[in-house]
């Protein structure tokens, strides 16, 4: 197999039976990214980013590469929150996003981010 097209698990969760950080080929896929869980709604999304951010480093990526989101909110809502963060932490450089609304699993949290990454 080339070295692009080789699927690189490089976070996985054994509790769970998943992978949080997938590289495959010139792609990152980057799943259940949440932070400050039971905080105020606002500190959820910027922990949700601060996760995200770690995770794209471990492919040797930072938010800059993101081209898509998606961003679950437990009350949709709290989508009004969500711009100015996003403003602040990329600068111009917005991937397609879309937000809709689910049950999570705990009633503390309230927000999570999935993405995919561009590593070409």
């Amino acid at each position: 197999m080339e070295q692009n097209k080789k699927i690189l698990r490089l976070e996985t969760d054994e509790f769970w039976a998943d992978s949080t950080v997938i590289e495959a080929g010139d792609y990152v896929f980057v799943g259940y990214c949440m932070g400050n869980e039971g905080g105020t709604i606002q500190e959820q999304i910027a922990g949700a980013f601060d996760t995200l951010e770690k995770r794209l480093a471990k492919a040797g990526l930072g938010l800059d590469s993101v081209v898509k989101m998606d961003c679950m909110f437990r009350n949709i809502k709290d989508l009004d929150y969500l711009a100015d963060i996003i403003k602040d932490k990329f600068k111009g450089k917005y991937p397609v996003r879309k937000a809709f609304s689910t049950d999570f699993l705990r009633e503390t949290m309230s927000f999570q981010i999935d993405a995919i990454a561009y590593k070409g």
